[in-house]
C-alpha cells in the first residue's frame, strides 16, 4: 500500500492524534521510581561516615563508603556535607563478605565464584536519636576463577565494586522510598 497525496496527511493526522492522546493517558498514570522521594524527618543534608570493617577483606569500607556518597550526591534533593553541619549521619558497618562456588571444571576446581557483601545501616539525627536503620543489606555479584590466584583475585575487587554502585543504590532506594 503506497500512501500519496491528501490521503497519506490523513492517515498521518490520524495516527499523530492517536499518539498524543496515548501520551497524555500515560503521563497522567502516577507511576514514579523508587527512592524518588525524600529522607526521614525533614532531613535535608547529611553526612555519610567512613564505614567499619568487620571483615579481612581490606579496603571494601572505603570502595562502599565512596559510592555511598557519590549516590547520594549525584540526588539534587539531598546535601551531603561534613558531620558539623548535617541534620543527619549515616553510619555503616561491613558485617561480611562471603563467597561460595557457583560452577565447577572438575570436582575441586573452581569455575565460576559469587562474592556477597552484607552491611548494617543506621541514620541518626544530631542529638544521636535513630531515625532509621537496617541490618543485613546485601548485594552479590559473580566473577570468573582464573588460573593464576592473581587474577582471581582482581576478578574478585572488580566484582565488589560492581556490586558496591547497586548496594549504594540500593540503599539510596530504601532511604528516601520509605518515607
Amino acid at each position: 500500500m503506497k500512501l500519496t497525496g491528501e490521503g497519506s496527511l490523513s492517515v498521518i493526522k490520524k495516527y499523530a492524534w492517536a499518539i498524543i492522546l496515548l501520551g497524555v493517558l500515560f503521563s497522567a498514570c502516577g507511576y514514579q521510581f523508587s527512592g524518588g522521594g525524600s529522607l526521614p524527618s525533614g532531613i535535608t543534608s547529611i553526612s555519610i561516615e567512613m564505614f567499619r570493617n568487620r571483615t579481612a577483606e581490606t579496603g571494601v569500607e572505603t570502595i562502599i563508603t565512596n559510592d555511598l556518597i557519590y549516590e547520594f550526591s549525584r540526588h539534587e534533593q539531598v546535601v551531603v556535607t561534613g558531620s558539623d553541619k548535617a541534620d543527619a549521619i549515616l553510619t555503616g558497618v561491613v558485617q561480611s563478605i562471603s563467597e561460595r562456588t557457583i560452577s565447577h571444571t572438575g570436582e575441586y576446581t573452581s569455575n565460576e565464584r559469587r562474592v556477597v557483601v552484607n552491611v548494617n545501616l543506621k541514620l541518626t539525627n544530631r542529638s544521636g536519636e535513630v531515625i532509621w536503620s537496617r541490618k543485613s543489606v546485601s548485594e552479590d555479584e559473580a566473577y570468573a576463577v582464573m588460573s593464576e590466584k592473581q587474577s582471581t583475585e582482581r576478578r574478585k575487587r572488580e566484582a565488589i565494586k560492581t556490586l558496591s554502585k547497586r548496594l549504594a543504590e540500593n540503599i539510596f532506594n530504601n532511604l528516601t522510598a520509605d518515607f
